[in-house]
């Protein structure tokens, strides 16, 4: 079973809700009505927190799963907690300006790849 990998899945999942929310509440404060997607720095930056988030989303969550599964559960969720927390610092830093979101970019990069080498090199050992 891969429990701590389901519930990391869960939190990303949550996460992502959170910027949807985010935008919501971004649109009411800037004036931005539907369908509009720009008018306002602070509305632009929180649709692209996250639509940058969900662009990430098919990258590190199969590489997850697919880490947990080839390797550890405990390691892919903690190198998933490590991807939530660079999200976090992007979030964070991105709302504030666009040039204070690379600190948070490069976390989650970072781990993303961490679980997509590890599992690719896990699944390649297993061919050769």
């Amino acid at each position: 079973m891969y429990h701590l990998t389901a519930l990391v899945t869960l939190l990303a999942i949550a996460f992502y809700f959170f910027t949807c929310i985010n935008v919501s509440r971004s649109r009411t404060a800037t004036g931005v009505k539907v369908p509009a997607m720009s008018g306002h720095p602070d509305f632009e930056r929180a649709f692209r927190i996250q639509m940058n988030t969900l662009e990430w989303m098919p990258i590190f969550l199969p590489a997850l799963w697919l880490f947990a599964i080839y390797i550890s559960d405990a390691i892919a969720a903690g190198i998933g907690v490590v991807w939530i927390i660079g999200r976090i610092v992007y979030f964070v830093g991105y709302s504030k300006a666009a040039a204070k979101r690379g600190t948070g970019f490069a976390i989650q990069g970072i781990a993303a790849m961490a679980l997509w080498v590890g599992a690719l090199g896990a699944v390649v050992l297993r061919l050769v």
